[in-house]
């Protein structure tokens, strides 16, 4: 079979074509997100330009412009006129989780591609509802987390995709830290981590969702056929509206999934255990993986090669995808379909934990 640098379908077109593109126009849909600083770390090396900035809270929106020295002309408190006004190429979305679904919905009529931080949405109401504008009107809505950069998850994917593991039996993923609390979250992004509404709920949603996206892209977007877990608060003073701490157990008619989801551990941590018939793989992180394969004896270590540009970035990816150059499969990890099935994973895990039941997803 042949190998995949990535997920996603067509070959970026020319070498150095970053540097030579005009600079990507992106709009902010809110900014309590802390992942819009990654953003603006790597907006030279990405090519974007930040045309407009929406934010609700003027105390937030005066905090982010003052630190990052940006012309208060381009900071709006309505998101529709910002759009109006500066005709982005797209919106970036560092708001709630809960607000997802309202900047789809202006962004959409207006065809404007969208890029949600993850997960997409904080039901699989909404996330249906987001897939829905999609495809009326068009538009790229593309979901952005940090496995689906990493080296050793494509790698691993294209050694399973080339056979070398046979059928898969079971994928074990861990994804968690100490906490916001302890990684010292600023306290308009921890506002909207903790919030139940906003956040759709605690580690589940932060860190499941890593979980339940890797094993959809695996799976190639295979329905489970139920969902299992159990969902805790180990820290209620530190978190007293969200939990802490998820697994939650996804079974497939041939292969079941763990995922392994947490605010209340020690460390980072963000693995993959992946076993076959013939033999396991183990991402230890983005860029170290272990493995054996029968019939060898010993198990190997390799650090994978790095990605090429533009499935090493988030950024440069969507520019890509929105010029044409690059389309991602179904079911591949930045796209709608796998990530509406996040959404759905996610609510059964939610309703399992509250009912102490499995839950089967409909067919």
């Amino acid at each position: 079979m042949k190998r995949l640098f990535l997920f996603c379908g067509l070959l970026w077109l020319a070498a150095g074509a970053v540097a030579q593109e005009k600079p990507l126009r992106v709009a902010l849909a809110g900014v309590r997100h802390g992942h819009v600083e990654m953003m603006f770390k790597s907006m030279a090396a990405n090519n974007i330009e930040i045309v407009g900035v929406w934010e609700a809270d003027p105390q937030v929106a005066t905090d982010f412009a003052r630190k990052h020295n940006i012309d208060p002309a381009i900071i709006y408190s309505d998101l529709g006129k910002m759009l109006d006004a500066v005709h982005p190429e797209a919106v970036a979305t560092y708001s709630s989780i809960y607000d997802h679904l309202a900047v789809v919905e202006a962004a959409a009529p207006r065809r404007i591609p969208v890029m949600v931080e993850k997960p997409l949405a904080v039901s699989a109401e909404h996330a249906h509802k987001i897939g829905e504008l999609a495809r009326k009107y068009g538009i790229i809505v593309m979901t952005n987390l940090g496995t689906t950069w990493a080296p050793s998850t494509t790698w691993a994917y294209n050694e399973i995709a080339d056979g070398k593991l046979g059928p898969l039996r079971k994928v074990i993923v861990y994804d968690g830290h100490s906490g916001p609390v302890e990684g010292k979250t600023p306290q308009a992004f921890f506002e909207v981590l903790t919030d139940p509404v906003q956040n759709g709920g605690g580690a589940v949603m932060d860190f499941g969702c890593y979980g339940a996206n890797l094993l959809t892209w695996l799976m190639h977007g295979e329905r489970p056929t139920k969902v299992y877990a159990d969902i805790r608060t180990h820290n209620p003073e530190k978190y007293p509206k969200v939990d802490d701490d998820a697994t939650i157990v996804v079974s497939y008619k041939d292969m079941e999934g763990i995922i392994n989801a947490s605010w209340a551990w020690p460390f980072d941590r963000k693995d993959m255990h992946i076993y076959g018939r013939d033999g396991y793989i183990l991402a230890d992180n983005a860029t170290s993986v272990r493995y054996r394969y029968a019939p060898a004896t010993a198990e190997t270590t390799l650090k994978p090669p790095s990605l090429p540009a533009p499935y090493n970035n988030p950024y440069r990816y969507l520019a890509a995808w929105i010029r044409g150059e690059v389309a991602p499969k179904p079911y591949d990890p930045c796209s709608l379909e796998n990530n509406i099935m996040v959404a759905e994973i996610l609510d059964a895990a939610k309703e399992s934990a509250k009912t102490s039941r499995a839950v089967e997803l409909d067919r």
